[in-house]
């Protein structure tokens, strides 16, 4: 029946999607309403998910946002996060890599909404493409979004903190925020079986400013890996998906 409901699903979620980036391109012509269509969007995705495999989504910590702009340092275990974090902020500006924004009709909202597209094998020149970007943002009081491991990466797995959030911690005039989450036990990293059970974000109280590379890299994965590890799991939930970790750096 789980996997009955997530085929459903899914059918229902590639639909959903071609219809609204049709019928949202006369929003194209402003940022706003390009951003506008991606949050119509995501609410969507995330009411099919709650009607049809019965997936709930809970917010913690948002004390801990600031009132003006922050970066969140965020884990990605799943795309689930990436619709929520289009509902909570009004100006999000991801960091993504650049083949993203040549997905057919989905890229032209990327490259509309301004967010920050990077080619991963730019070396430097990628990340003065991403300070320029989220001083840009930052300065429009808008908060900048990055995945600090670069890739989905399931429960219980580790990656490599890319090079890009230590430049953001350390160029950036604007609070670090971290966001831990469970969805990796529910959405699964790649898996097409969905299961039914509770989601949760949670934001994290601000890194300290002014500490050195190595000591705000194990602080970020600390907070992080503990707060996720706190967050609840669905009974019965598959083991970590994929295989070895991948340990190769790049600039994200």
């Amino acid at each position: 029946m789980t996997f009955i409901r997530s085929f459903l699903y899914l059918v229902i979620f590639l639909a959903w999607t071609l219809a609204v980036a049709l019928i949202g391109l006369p929003f194209l012509v402003k940022r706003r309403g390009a951003l506008g269509v991606m949050r119509l969007w995501s609410r969507g995705v995330t009411f099919l998910a709650r009607w049809i495999i019965d997936v709930r989504f809970e917010i913690r910590g948002q004390e801990n946002l600031p009132d003006g702009p922050c970066i969140v340092a965020a884990q990605h275990q799943s795309a689930f996060e990436t619709y929520i974090l289009f509902m909570l902020f009004e100006y999000p500006v991801f960091i993504l890599k650049e083949s993203l924004q040549w997905i057919p009709l989905v890229g032209w909202y990327i490259k509309r909404a301004g967010l920050i597209t990077i080619n991963r094998s730019a070396g430097a020149n990628a990340m003065r493409h991403i300070l320029r970007g989220a001083d840009a943002a930052i300065s429009r009081g808008e908060s900048v979004l990055i995945f600090p491991e670069g890739t989905r990466t399931a429960p219980g797995q580790r990656q490599d903190y890319k090079p890009g959030i230590v430049a953001l911690y350390n160029h950036c005039q604007a609070p670090l925020i971290p966001m831990a989450l469970n969805t990796g036990h529910i959405w699964g990293k790649t898996r097409l079986t969905k299961l039914p059970g509770l989601i949760v974000f949670e934001f994290l109280p601000a890194i300290p400013v002014g500490l050195e590379r190595a000591e705000f890299l194990a602080e970020l994965r600390t907070r992080m890996e503990t707060a996720s590890e706190a967050l609840p799991k669905p009974d019965g939930f598959p083991p970590a998906e994929g295989g070895r970790t991948n340990q190769k750096q790049g600039v994200l």
